[in-house]
Order: structure tokens, then C-alpha cells, then sequence
């Protein structure tokens, strides 16, 4: 199984991402997962952390020439901001963060609670996911992430027609991926509706002026993802479960959806799960017909289709050739320069929370955070389907699967 573990403190040297079982035989290339780390270190609101750091990886091991080699990869980020050791523990805990939690467990003061539990630690989250996000390009499977809503202010995707106006465009239906980068790589928030990005930015400075933080939600798009990803056998492999948990511990992350998610609950049965439907316009007997398809990825449909993706791609734990599509809800940023009550923990009197510097708004670097997270989820469960050793191994039974 493709697993990932991660280390590193937000003033400490650097964050590194270990990631293990990766196939042999992928050419890495760098400046792709740099472009990643400088896509997290953007979008609009960010604070000054951003002016100081310039994220860039090193790669210090599993790979021979630029190619994988089937042993772990370790992947560096180095902290320009290092001052760790001179900086002062708080007084103070901030509600919101794990101030208050983590040194009633651990003892050990807030100052290592909060350098840990950092956003920063996502720079080798998503290191890692860049990383995932190649391997799963070689089999024509593509992962986006767009904001939906800052605060208050919805930004969702606009239907092709106006049938639909008002209605959540879950999966931003009518867009193809390709389009979906365009228009999202053009934006500052990272969202898909340029026409209210000024009145978002001025909701963001408000926010800014008075001292307060905003939230938001992140929707994340899969495209090309084949049948039989995970499975509905065992409760902690089933891939939606392994989706909710890997978006769940990212920093500020307090709801997922999947597919239709909560608007499910008020509807019928009838308006809910999807029709299946059958084309076998690119189907021969039960071989994939690679040749007659617009790409392998297409084909891996076995001429099933769905005119609908209410379930968000996967039925049972397991994909169904759709599109994966998943929501998540980011609360406010905890530190606030207008900061909320607390005690003061060298005289257990009332006080103001402590502040450290922070960002108004880190939605759109979060979507960057909550892409990497799922392409690493389907990254695993691919290794797991197809056979991880190798990549030429995992292409040939990527292509050798049977229909019916």
C-alpha cells in the first residue's frame, strides 16, 4: 500500500514527507511538485509567512537519475524562517487550536503543539501529493480542487444553461478539467467564477480591517478514475471512508460531503442515486478497445455510463468509473489579531488569547492542500488494485482489465 508520513515543525529546519511502497520506474519530474508548493504559498489573503518563504523540494532519496526506484522517497522543504529554539512559548491558549488540548496531554507547553499542528506542516503534504498526482497522470486520472464559497459569499460553479440557476453545480458539471484549470489557475481565490472575485477580495480586506479570519468550501474533482477502486469489505478500506479521513486531518477541515452529501437526506430515493446506463460504442466483446476511445481512461467505463453523479463516483466504498467528487467545509483561522477570551496560564486569570502571525483567509491554499490529500488516497488505492512494484507493471494490468 502507498502510504505517507510527514514531519516538521512551522519555525523548525524544514518539512519533510516519507513516502513509501511508490512504483519503480517514474521519471520525477521536480519542477512540478515545486510548481505545487508555490500554488499552497498563494491565493488571496494570505499573511507574511508567505513574503518570507520560497518553498522548493529536495529529493534525498528513491530515486536513481530522476527515476523512482521502488525504495522510499523522502521529500524536503526547507524553513527559511528557522528560529525555532528562540521563539517564546504562549501564555495564553487560542480557542480553536489544540493549544489548550495538546499541553493538558502532552505536558510539554503550547509553543510544540502549535509549531506541529501548523498549516505549514502541508508543504510536505503536499510535496507528497505532487508526487501522486504524476503517478496517476500516466494512467490518464486527473484531480482538481476549486473554491465554492468564501464566508458567506457563494462561488459556485454557473451551470452551461440557466435550467438549473440557483442550484449547486456539484462536481462542476459541464466543465471539462481542462477547462476547470483554465479558469481556476487564472484565479486569485481559486475558484471557477471570476465575476465575483472583486467582491470576495473586498470581503477578505473587511475581514482583514477588523481583525477577524473567514472560511470557506472546497470542492475536489477526480476525472478518469476506473472501476474498482477500494472496496466494500472491510469498513477502514473503503475509499470514501479513506477520502473523509485524509480531508478531515487537514488543518481547519470540519465537514465533508461526498457526491450529493447532506442534500441527499431531503430527497427521494428517485431523485437521488444514479440511473445506470449501457454504451458499448467502445467496448469489443469484454476487451477494452483502447484504439476506438478518446483516451485509456475513457474506456475504463466499460460502456456504463450515469446521467447523473448524485453518489460523487463511488457506490459501496468502491469507484464506479464516475467522476470523484468531494466537498469540504474549512472553519475560520483560529488566530485572530482581534482575539477572543481566554485564561492566562501562568495566573489562571482571564486574558485575551495569545496571537501569532497569521493569514485572514487560507481557503484557496487549502484547496491546493485537499487536492494533494486525495490524489494520494487514489494514488494508493490504484497501487493497491494494480500491482505497486512497478509502473510498467501497473500500466500493463491497468490496460488488461475485462467488462463482463
Amino acid at each position: 500500500m502507498l502510504r505517507y508520513f510527514t514531519a516538521g515543525e512551522s519555525h523548525g529546519k524544514g518539512n519533510l514527507a516519507f513516502v513509501d511502497s511508490f512504483p519503480a520506474g517514474l521519471f520525477i519530474n521536480k519542477s512540478a511538485i515545486d510548481k505545487e508548493l508555490r500554488r499552497r504559498q498563494s491565493g488571496y489573503g494570505r499573511g507574511g509567512r508567505q513574503k518570507i518563504e520560497t518553498d522548493e523540494v529536495e529529493i534525498l532519496t528513491g530515486v536513481w537519475h530522476d527515476v523512482t526506484i521502488g525504495s522510499p522517497i523522502t521529500l524536503w522543504v526547507k524553513n527559511r524562517d528557522f528560529k525555532i529554539n528562540s521563539m517564546p512559548d504562549l501564555e495564553a491558549p487560542r480557542p480553536g487550536h489544540g493549544d489548550l488540548a495538546g499541553l493538558m496531554k502532552y505536558h510539554a507547553g503550547i509553543r510544540p503543539i502549535l509549531e506541529r499542528s501548523s498549516a505549514r506542516a502541508t508543504t510536505a503534504t503536499v510535496a507528497a501529493g505532487a508526487l501522486a498526482k504524476l503517478l496517476l497522470e500516466e494512467f490518464d486520472i486527473h484531480v482538481a480542487a476549486y473554491v465554492v464559497a468564501i464566508g458567506g459569499l457563494t462561488l459556485e460553479p454557473l451551470f452551461p444553461n440557466t435550467e438549473k440557476a440557483g442550484q449547486k453545480n456539484r462536481g462542476a458539471i459541464g466543465y471539462s478539467l481542462a477547462e476547470i484549470f483554465e479558469k481556476r489557475d487564472q484565479s486569485e481565490l481559486f475558484s471557477l467564477r471570476g465575476d465575483l472575485e472583486d467582491e470576495a477580495r473586498r470581503l477578505i480586506d473587511h475581514c482583514a480591517e477588523i481583525g477577524t479570519t473567514l472560511g470557506g468550501e472546497i470542492e475536489i474533482r477526480a476525472d478518469g478514475v476506473p472501476f474498482g477502486l477500494g472496496t466494500h469489505s472491510q469498513w477502514d478500506l473503503k475509499l470514501d471512508g479513506r477520502l473523509s479521513q485524509a480531508i478531515m486531518a487537514v488543518q481547519a477541515i470540519k465537514g465533508v460531503e461526498i457526491g450529493l452529501g447532506f442534500d441527499a437526506a431531503g430527497k427521494f430515493g428517485q431523485e437521488v442515486h444514479d440511473p445506470i446506463e449501457y454504451n458499448a460504442e467502445h467496448i469489443v466483446g469484454s476487451e477494452i478497445c483502447v484504439a476506438d476511445s478518446e483516451s485509456v481512461a475513457d474506456s475504463q467505463s466499460f460502456g456504463f455510463s450515469r446521467p447523473t453523479n448524485n453518489a460523487g463516483g463511488i457506490e459501496a466504498g468502491m469507484t464506479n468509473s464516475e467522476p470523484i467528487v468531494v466537498r469540504a467545509a474549512m472553519k475560520p483561522i483560529a488566530t485572530l489579531k482581534n482575539p477572543l477570551p481566554s485564561v492566562n496560564l501562568r495566573t489562571l486569570q482571564p486574558s485575551q488569547a495569545s496571537y501569532e502571525r497569521s493569514d485572514v483567509c487560507a481557503v484557496p491554499a487549502a484547496s491546493v492542500v485537499l487536492e494533494a490529500v486525495v490524489a494520494l488516497e487514489i494514488a494508493s488505492a490504484l497501487t493497491e488494485k494494480f500491482g505497486g512494484d512497478s509502473l510498467e507493471e501497473m500500466k500493463e494490468r491497468f490496460k488488461g482489465q475485462k467488462g463482463l
